[in-house]
């Protein structure tokens, strides 16, 4: 088989962009992160404006004032919300620089770009991002974006410090039209439940003593700035139902490629055997979601232990366990 020209002038863009990823995200983080220390001090001062103006006589005219030729100039957004605004926007940079990277290694190497694990870590938090994209559309569900953030900026991290490969062919074991096919799936499975569990553990915040009305700390003073736990456990329940199915068709077609590479469907591999595991997990959260007496905590912590065993899955079985799927790609 001949082996591909690398294009070296695309693979420097490419870390040019993956770089330039992290440092926008990062920005967006702390941008995010202002916001939501602040939101509650911002709701006070909202208040206080509406009875200030409704009782003024000196300045600010109410709307429907019997007084002609008087305008109410619209009050300037807080300092507090352009700052969010400004870091939701730098999110959606962040994600173009990512889906930038993820095309140009694509260009450097003449293959599809998730072959070892740098790429694949790269495509599951493009997917993640993208998810949470779709799902956080309300502007009350911005401060749950610091959160989705974090975890993607920790995969990024480790991938670019520890797990970066040079853009290359893929090894012979992966050359089939599998690859493409087994791993883009299972990538938007794991990046739709970076989301769910993200919002799980977030509700589990939400439903603790740190939420109680008077309650002091920093802590609790973040919690009470989070969505209800009704709208939290309705994200992480959606976003399972989406990639539950999805990441089922990956193991699915994982076990195809199996028997063409290696003549079985199933021998319980470390991966196949813990991709499993957490499948069935998230199939227990569906019921248990569904169940009387097993929604709300219950439900939840059951999400969070499926999102355990996906990164347990992402990290600790590719790096440390030997087994058919130790092809991680570390230089």
């Amino acid at each position: 088989m001949n082996t591909p020209n690398i294009d070296l002038g695309f693979a420097r863009l490419s870390d040019l962009a993956f770089t330039s990823t992290i440092v926008v995200l990062v920005l967006a983080l702390l941008l995010l992160a202002v916001e939501l220390a602040y939101s509650s001090s911002r709701k006070a001062d909202a208040r206080e404006l509406v009875g200030a103006a409704a009782t003024s006589g000196s300045g600010a005219v109410a709307a429907d004032s019997s007084q002609p030729g008087v305008v109410v100039d619209a009050p300037r957004r807080p300092f507090d919300e352009r700052i969010g605004r400004a870091g939701l926007a730098l999110v959606y940079v962040g994600t173009a620089m990512l889906l930038a990277c993820i095309v140009l290694r694509a260009l450097a190497t003449s293959r599809v770009p998730w072959g070892n694990m740098y790429e694949f870590i790269n495509l599951t938090c493009l997917c993640g991002l993208v998810a949470a994209a779709v799902t956080l559309r309300r502007p009350k569900d911005r401060a749950l974006w610091a959160f989705v953030l974090l975890p993607v900026l920790i995969l990024l991290a480790v991938s670019g410090k520890w797990l970066y490969s040079n853009a290359a062919p893929v090894m012979p074991a992966l050359q089939s039209y599998w690859l493409p096919i087994h791993v883009s799936v299972v990538s938007l499975g794991s990046g739709v439940f970076l989301v769910a569990g993200v919002a799980s553990m977030l509700f589990l915040l939400k439903m603790s003593p740190l939420s109680d009305p008077g309650r002091e700390g920093r802590l609790a003073a973040i919690v009470s700035r989070l969505p209800d736990g009704q709208t939290l456990d309705r994200i992480a329940y959606r976003t399972t139902i989406f990639a539950f199915p999805i990441f089922g068709f990956g193991v699915i077609f994982g076990a195809i490629w199996a028997e063409e590479a290696w003549g079985r469907y199933w021998g319980w591999d470390p991966k196949e055997t813990v991709a499993f595991i957490a499948w069935v997990v998230y199939a227990a959260y569906l019921h248990a979601r569904s169940t009387a007496g097993w929604r709300d905590k219950k439900a939840a912590w059951i999400n969070v232990v499926g999102f355990v065993a996906m990164v347990f899955n992402l990290f600790f079985i590719n790096l440390v366990v030997t087994g058919l799927h130790s092809y991680a790609g570390v230089g």
